[in-house]
């Protein structure tokens, strides 16, 4: 390692999804000066750094599932040395649905600074792709693992009117797209995004049912990333005709024209002042 600083820093590295070109000059730059680079796959990350014609002469050292509890305090007490130690995980931003949570976490409680080198995620590149409504969404990550989990999972989402991104593995796909159809119904739409800026690429946009089917037949391998469309608006229950007229009168008292009133309680209920107006007057 370089000669430390009296703080040191974690970065977060963006790493592209497949297509090393998308690799920012950021990220590169902080490849090669890096005191420590944390890899989820040091092979990968080896490739990458080679296809990027970046030597990395920082320590290079393991970080994924299987050893992130034991390895974050070590990499804590490095940085806490006054060491800058990169992050990066196989593509995308460390701890989205990827290891990093721990270690952020910790280097934040430790008082060291956090940053990023921004870049590629699978999320807003598939809900960009999707052709979905892209102003409001939420990201549910892996759905659980078991069916029966999964469904459950499943219904407590079937109302959210937010656009859904998911993440799921090539051997559930066909199961979670037939619960997701037979909770969601066969004709909401959805987008299924394999492979993204990889080679064989592939943007799959039909309805659940269809989406489904296309899977069992079809066995798609590779990353996938699934986008929903969020449920639509459940439309709010129509007052009686009583509430109507109490709406009407209530606003008549506090200073408000009839034709005015009218026209507010109609605005409030969601419905037509023609339709208030007939029931006020009949």
């Amino acid at each position: 390692m370089g000669e430390m600083s009296e703080v040191g820093r974690l970065v977060l590295l963006g790493a592209p999804l497949g297509n090393p070109a998308d690799a920012s000059a950021r990220f590169r730059e902080v490849l090669a000066t890096a005191d420590v680079v944390a890899a989820e796959d040091t092979r990968r990350l080896t490739r990458l750094a080679r296809d990027l014609d970046v030597a990395v002469p920082g320590r290079i050292v393991s970080y994924f599932e299987g050893n992130e509890e034991r390895r974050t305090p070590e990499l804590v007490e490095v940085l806490t040395a006054g060491y800058t130690i990169a992050l990066v995980t196989d593509g995308g931003m460390p701890s989205v649905s990827d290891p990093g949570y721990r270690l952020v976490r910790a280097a934040i409680d430790a008082g060291v600074p956090v940053t990023a080198a921004p870049g590629p995620s699978a999320v807003t590149t598939a809900l960009a792709l999707s052709g979905l409504s892209c102003d409001r969404f939420c990201f549910e990550g892996f759905l659980p693992r078991t069916p029966a989990a999964r469904r459950s999972r499943l219904r407590a989402l079937a109302a959210e009117e937010r656009t859904l991104v998911l993440f799921e593995a090539p051997h559930r796909i066909a199961g979670a797209l037939a619960d997701l159809a037979a909770t969601f119904g066969p004709d909401r739409p959805a987008a299924l995004c394999r492979e993204l800026t990889k080679t064989y690429e592939e943007v799959v946009r039909r309805p659940l049912g269809e989406l489904a089917e296309w899977a069992a037949a079809g066995d798609p391998r590779g990353e996938i990333t699934l986008v929903v469309a969020g449920a639509p608006p459940v439309p709010a229950a129509r007052p009686d005709d009583d509430t109507l007229r109490a709406a009407v009168a209530e606003r008549e008292a506090s200073g408000l024209s009839r034709r005015d009133a009218i026209t507010e309680v109609a605005t409030a209920y969601g419905l037509r002042r023609r339709d208030v107006y007939t029931v006020v007057h009949s």
